[in-house]
């Protein structure tokens, strides 16, 4: 068994909810129901990067950066596959250059989604038909 679980179903259309532990996500392709997945995928990518980036800033001593914000831009190709992504990092703290690059190269090796997007890592798909589906 994996370290982390989720369940997603779909009952019809487009639209799933995603069960993660006690919390659930509605994601739809479509957009009319909730966000679709690249969406969710940057935001996402934002969520863990932001702690990531504070804990890279205790790393070299800076406990305290006040608020921080990322507003995240995506670019999609023809086919809608996430092509670039984009962060612009806002910090309350009034650092010098070298150290907010020192702290985004830190949270660049601690946001763990940051390292999964890598070429190598894609879901192994078995499939099962006739499956009587709860839910």
């Amino acid at each position: 068994m994996g370290d982390i679980q989720t369940h997603t179903l779909s009952t019809d259309g487009f639209a799933t909810k995603s069960q993660v532990g006690d919390y659930t996500l509605d994601i739809d392709a479509t957009n009319e129901t909730g966000p679709n997945p690249n969406e969710v995928l940057v935001a996402d990518y934002a969520a863990c990067f932001l702690p990531a980036f504070r804990v890279g800033a205790q790393q070299v001593g800076h406990d305290d950066l006040g608020k921080v914000q990322i507003d995240a831009e995506a670019d999609l190709d023809d086919g809608d596959d996430l092509s670039a992504i984009r962060f612009d990092i806002y910090v309350e703290a009034d650092l010098d250059d070298e150290t907010l690059a020192d702290i985004t190269e830190r949270a660049e090796g601690i946001c763990h989604v940051h390292t999964a997007l890598r070429d190598d890592l894609a879901a192994e798909i078995t499939v099962h038909g006739g499956a009587d589906i709860q839910g």
